[in-house]
């Protein structure tokens, strides 16, 4: 039997010059059968390798993010170890008191709780070490971040308390003035107990705590385990810890321990700026885990989230590392509704083992980084130059790949130049048909891009029309697949089969004008295969683009465009390419492909997948201010993030499906699991929400009136109903028919720090929970007209500690507040975001409620000389929200009522279930 050939196609032609390959060669090398087919690839063996490719990057994806360490017990663990039972005793005691925000009474028994955890730990230390347990109370102070989520705001705090332990050798005195900062949170929101954020962070760090007392008397260094009050509220404990207390000169490297979820696998987000941190955990980390892409995206406001490392970094100018748990993001901050005795963000589903993942990894990089002399000059101190920092990643949880960026930009502009010389090379050889056919092949690229993102987002409009909830997969993310996934199969490789018969075409013209001397059949199937070989190589131009783009702007996460150009072209060269030009063309290789792809999807199908389920779980709070966008968009988000990875992937497997049996049965597989689960959300057989991930839906009884020179008019009293997570409240109303509800979009709700403008209301029986002396007043008590107006108002927020302001800045140039006759926000440095500077205020119980502010108006507002520019303008000069952490009767009622896949959520800009709204109109 006649056999194909084995030698290669050029990369630089797209045909063969016919008149120096022998046609009966060529014949028998392709070999046709009794019909005059050539052979095709088996579609079970492509449907089979396509599976396998699946199950691999799934495999990678639970290898790597979901395959816990064993927990251990106390004597496994001995003195000098760490056991995630103890640390454990530790969640339980702090989530058996309920949620426990700043204020309340659960958060002193909290505070007592680690600090008496910490005198233990004092008491049990190594004779050598010195352990100091201080409490530390920070009075009052203002926190002004200049970038990310609070941007153009104060936050201002009073009566904050933090645990503070100290633990250091006592014969190093060097060590006292040089300190790691290990750091996390007790308080909680408002709505969860905070199992996973962050109970679980402060457990980690008491049991490190006990294990460090062993170790420290050899260490250069001190460590300081903060347990902060008020992060919650707005990065309020880390600010003035590092702002007030006396130990915070020492710091040379801050350690943030948080949580987006609860459990999994803490991972490194954010590291930097310089690498020494970094560098040090991937030394001894024993399960290292984490990812610079989580970086690029969290600074890159994609995330709407802050952490104290920011305040460690922008504040103090610490370099450090921040940590945190991923798993279920969707119960993030949420809490049920029955009495409290259950909740979302709660102690059984954070999974064994991850605080026995984190914690070892901590010990082991303390001991490392305490014994270090590098902290003791100051090189932690230091902010490094671009060229210096670290790109990060691990491979399977196993192994953390670390270097500087200097060398990542040597790599890839050795790279980018090479691919282009090779690419130019090949063009002027191949001439004008070389051009023209690399163009094309790119331009099946562009149209499997085109395909695959139409099909996804088609999907994503049509989910709100037919479905119960526009995002009906954060409760079974395994959905996606079908409703995403399948249609982004079915685009990307419908645009590339496209994209393949327009090549073949123009390669079909192309060959006619060279006078080939071969069959009819023969040349054809030379032309399918060498369309074949530049689909293949139009993957490569993807990635090239990819990678120059980021290598240009310095993105660190580009080392994944490196790793999907460099090992296919590898894999190509090595199997595939020859230099010799006249050879015929072949089928491409199944080594090709599986030698290209086993690097990249080690490195990288965990951290897709985990970046699509992480996007998953943030569609709960998707809606900061709900109704203000399209029910479609955070489904369209999902599509295009779906999309992109599919085409970023799976280009260079789709380019082998053309020529085989394959297609019919691709397109008949992704089709019937479309249906699937699109047959499993209609018919709501699959629902999109259960007790365990809920719907954020949150109850505040408002009331709402207009200060005027100091007199309340008649407050408005009524429930507001709404929803972070994108949808109507169709479906929840029905549970509350007899209490009166009307939804729309009649009524915008301003609640200060945020919008509501689709929601539901009752104004039936509200009158009772609440009485007119918790009602806040603002009281215009002088006020100087003139070229340099200025106007002192006075607030009385009650009894509420924690209240949002809001100042026109379209009015108002500058201001100075001051509360307890003291000066908390001076003049200078305002700025706003959309015409309006905002303080958010959170403090203890003896927090002051008189406050006094001195407005000062711009000279060139002159609301009264032109009628047309004063209704453009907002009638109000100054907006307060002041909340109570209190359930009325009526939204006790509703609570009880509403389903229980809702649930409650809450965050720095959250009313809490009491909320008293007051303005002050600009012409007062």
């Amino acid at each position: 039997m006649p056999r194909r050939s084995t030698t290669s196609s050029s990369t630089s032609k797209p045909l063969l010059n016919p008149e120096t390959v022998d046609s009966t060669t060529v014949d028998k090398a392709l070999y046709l059968n009794e019909r005059g087919e050539s052979p095709k690839r088996s579609a079970f063996l492509w449907l089979a390798l396509f599976a396998v490719i699946l199950n691999c990057s799934w495999g990678v994806h639970y290898y790597q993010f979901e395959n816990m360490p064993r927990s251990l017990n106390a004597n496994q663990a001995g003195k000098r170890g760490f056991s995630e039972q103890q640390a454990m005793e530790h969640v339980k005691a702090l989530t058996e008191l309920g949620p426990h925000p700043v204020g309340s009474d659960a958060l002193d028994l909290a505070l007592q709780h680690v600090l008496a955890a910490s005198e233990e730990i004092k008491k049990m230390a190594h004779w050598e070490v010195d352990v100091q347990v201080d409490i530390f109370h920070a009075k009052s102070g203002a926190n002004r971040l200049v970038s990310g989520l609070f941007k153009g705001k104060t936050l201002l705090y009073s009566d904050l308390k933090h645990v503070v332990l100290r633990i250091l050798p006592k014969y190093g005195s060097e060590a006292e003035e040089n300190a790691i900062l290990v750091s996390s949170h007790i308080d909680t929101v408002f709505s969860t107990e905070g199992a996973g954020d962050c109970s679980s962070c402060v457990a980690v760090m008491l049991e490190l705590a006990r294990g460090i007392s062993q170790w420290a008397h050899g260490f250069k260094n001190a460590v300081i385990f903060l347990f902060n009050t008020g992060e919650e509220e707005g990065l309020n404990g880390a600010h003035s810890f590092i702002t007030q207390h006396p130990w915070r000169h020492t710091i040379r490297l801050a350690i943030d321990l948080e949580a987006m979820g609860i459990g999994g696998k803490s991972s490194i987000f954010q590291g930097g700026p310089d690498p020494l941190a970094i560098e040090n955990f991937a030394k001894v980390a024993k399960y290292p885990s984490g990812q610079i892409i989580a970086q690029d995206l969290f600074l890159s406001g994609l995330v709407k989230s802050a952490t104290d490392f920011q305040v460690y970094k922008e504040v103090a100018g610490l370099s450090g590392l921040d940590f945190a748990y991923g798993d279920a993001g969707a119960v993030y901050h949420t809490k049920a509704f029955d009495d409290s005795t259950t909740q979302n963000d709660k102690l059984k589903l954070l999974k064994p083992g991850s605080l026995q993942h984190l914690g070892e990894n901590m010990l082991a990089f303390l001991l490392q980084i305490a014994r270090s002399s590098d902290l003791v000059n100051g090189t932690a101190m230091q902010t490094r130059e671009d060229n210096d920092h670290a790109i990060f990643f691990d491979i399977l949880g196993t192994y953390m790949v670390v270097y500087r960026q200097r060398l990542a930009s040597m790599l890839q502009n050795s790279v980018i130049m090479q691919a282009l010389l090779i690419w130019t090379m090949s063009l002027l050889m191949g001439g004008f048909p070389a051009a023209a056919s690399l163009g094309l092949s790119c331009l099946s690229v562009l149209l499997m891009w085109i395909f695959s993102l139409s099909f996804s987002i088609l999907v994503a409009f049509l989910l709100p029309l037919i479905c119960s909830s526009p995002v009906p997969y954060i409760a079974n993310p395994w959905l996606i697949i079908g409703l995403f996934v399948a249609p982004a199969v079915l685009g990307a490789l419908t645009g590339q089969h496209v994209g393949f018969r327009i090549l073949q075409k123009y390669l079909q013209h192309a060959s006619s004008k060279g006078g080939q001397k071969r069959s009819h059949v023969v040349q054809a199937e030379l032309i399918k295969l060498e369309t074949e070989r530049w689909l293949f190589k139009a993957g490569f131009v993807q990635w090239l683009v990819l990678l120059m783009v980021g290598s240009f702007y310095k993105i660190g996460s580009s080392y994944l465009a490196l790793v999907w150009l460099v090992s296919p072209a590898f894999a190509y060269g090595l199997i595939e390419a020859t230099l010799s030009p006249v050879r015929s063309p072949k089928p491409l290789k199944i080594a090709t492909l599986l030698l290209g792809l086993t690097v990249p999807v080690l490195v990288s199908a965990g951290i897709f997948i985990r970046l699509v389920a992480t996007m998953t779980g943030m569609m709960v709070r998707f809606d900061r201010n709900p109704g203000s966008t399209p029910e479609w968009l955070g489904s369209i988000m999902v599509a295009v993030l779906v999309a992109a990875i599919i085409c970023l992937t799976l280009v260079y497997l789709f380019s082998y499906v053309h020529l085989s049996g394959a297609k019919r049965s691709f397109v008949y597989a992704n089709c019937a699991l479309f249906c699937l689960a699109l047959t499993a959300v209609v018919s709501g057989i699959v629902p999109p929400f259960t007790e365990d991930v809920a719907r954020a839906v949150n109850v505040v009884h408002v009331v709402e009136t207009t200060g005027r020179y100091g007199e309340n008019r008649s407050p408005v009293s009524y429930i507001s109903l709404f929803s972070t997570t994108p949808g109507k409240l169709t479906k929840e109303v029905e549970y509350l028919k007899e209490e009166g509800f009307t939804c729309g979009r009649e009524k915008t709700l301003d609640f200060v720090t945020f919008t509501v403008n689709y929601g539901c209301w009752s104004s039936e029986d509200t009158e009772s929970g609440w009485m007119e002396s918790d009602i806040p007043t603002l009281k215009v008590e002088n006020d100087k007209r003139g070229n340099n107006r200025i106007t002192q108002i006075s607030i009385d927020t009650k009894d509420s500690t924690r209240w949002s302001l809001a100042i026109n800045t379209e009015e108002i140039e500058d201001f100075i507040f001051e509360g307890n006759s003291e000066e908390l926000v001076p003049v200078g440095n305002k700025n706003g975001v959309n015409g309006w500077h905002i303080i958010q205020f959170s403090g203890g119980k003896i927090s002051p409620r008189m406050f006094n502010v001195t407005l000062f108006w711009l000279n060139n507002s002159t609301r009264l000389t032109n009628k047309s520019d004063t209704e453009k303008k907002d009638p109000y000069l100054l907006k307060l929200r002041t909340d109570v952490d209190r359930l009325t009767p009526k939204a006790k009622r509703i609570l009880m009522k509403l389903p229980p896949w809702c649930s409650l959520f809450g965050k720095s800009t959250s009313p809490h279930t009491l909320a008293f709204l007051s303005k002050l109109p600009v012409d007062f």
